[in-house]
């Protein structure tokens, strides 16, 4: 039984900035000298024009400066507060289009998926998408919470696996991070490149084994590998003002360095070999990233534009920018492509999913 990825819709905050923009206000609120020019060199060479953030001036009233002229950060509480306000709505936008997108009626809903790694609360969004939305009580909800930029690729295969245990079964997965609620001007090395990469955006899908019409990916197998030498690479943590972020200059390395075996061994569980492949979605963890997965995977430019494309107007949205590059890719070629999606988390965790484009 094929189990399909309908439509995919994206959202995002209505406050936009430029790179430069970006660059100019953290390094205002960058304390060392020697940081603010990290900070610029950082988001000059990101591959990165524009991100999206719930902060209406990204900095201005989120820091501020005490009476000795001190910088004050928010405390992760009040950063969760904020994030409780705007993920609800925000999940909401995403979501909401969709079932305006597809055939599906909203009471045919059978599970709900979300994934997030940047703020809690509960009940949660898969609690609100089912109010607000108008979705059968008795839907049952998963939420997978701070596992990273790969979740998305977890959930979508939760997905999966819910389908082909039921044939009647609907799934509404939602991915959302708002990750400049965890901007820290003066963390350190690895605080000044997550500032100059992460972004805000949520993006959502169902997931079916109805067969659509017009273009849809079709899931197959996915494969889950570990790098342990990365384990101390990229990293989170609960601090006291945000979450800290661990992502050493190191991770594309050791990525470039281990992700043609890696891939190579998954696709021979899948039964491809790397030539067979003709679509990638790769989430674009940066352009040092993209650059070493495709130099490694001897990848074309045209088979990572999406990733490019999703990186350079909206930045690194953690989880929720592999839903992206699929609905990048989908808008592109004309027959059915066989299709690799491939994100990047902490552990260090590679995952890959077959994701076949059709046409018809």
């Amino acid at each position: 039984m094929d189990i399909w990825l309908h439509g995919i819709t994206t959202a995002v905050p209505e406050n936009r900035y430029a790179q430069n923009e970006s660059a100019e206000r953290i390094a205002a609120w960058t304390v060392d000298p020697h940081g603010q020019r990290l900070a610029k060199i950082a988001h000059k060479v990101s591959g990165i024009e524009t991100r999206h953030s719930v902060l209406e001036t990204l900095g201005e009233g989120f820091f501020r400066r005490d009476d000795a002229g001190k910088m004050v950060e928010p405390s992760t509480g009040e950063r969760n507060q904020i994030y409780r306000a705007n993920a609800v709505p925000l999940a909401l936008d995403a979501a909401g289009r969709l079932f305006d997108a597809t055939a599906f009626d909203r009471a045919a809903v059978t599970h709900v998926v979300t994934a997030s790694c940047t703020g809690f609360f509960n009940p949660g969004l898969d609690y609100h998408l089912v109010e607000s939305l108008g979705l059968s009580e008795s839907a049952q909800r998963y939420h997978l919470g701070f596992m990273g930029c790969y979740a998305a690729i977890s959930a979508l295969d939760a997905a999966r696996q819910f389908c082909a245990a039921d044939a009647n079964a609907v799934v509404l997965v939602v991915s959302l991070e708002l990750c400049s609620l965890h901007l820290k001007p003066n963390g350190g090395r690895d605080a000044i490149l997550a500032n100059a990469l992460f972004a805000d955006g949520a993006a959502a899908c169902l997931v079916s084994a109805r067969e659509p019409e017009g273009p849809r990916y079709r899931l197959g197998p996915r494969t889950t590998q570990l790098v342990s030498e990365g384990e101390a690479e990229m990293a989170w943590d609960i601090g006291d003002l945000g979450f800290d972020m661990v992502l050493t200059s190191y991770v594309p390395k050791l990525i470039g360095a281990k992700i043609e075996a890696l891939v190579a061994a998954a696709l021979e569980k899948q039964n491809r070999a790397l030539d067979d492949v003709d679509l990638w979605a790769v989430h674009p963890g940066g352009k040092a990233i993209l650059d070493e997965v495709q130099k490694a995977l001897r990848l074309t430019d045209e088979q990572l534009v999406s990733s490019r494309e999703v990186l350079r107007s909206f930045g690194n949205m953690s989880s929720a920018t592999i839903l992206f590059v699929l609905n990048d890719l989908l808008a592109r070629g004309s027959s059915e492509l066989k299709t690799c999606a491939m994100a990047f988390g902490p552990g260090l965790t590679v995952e890959l999913f077959q994701m076949d484009v059709v046409r018809s």
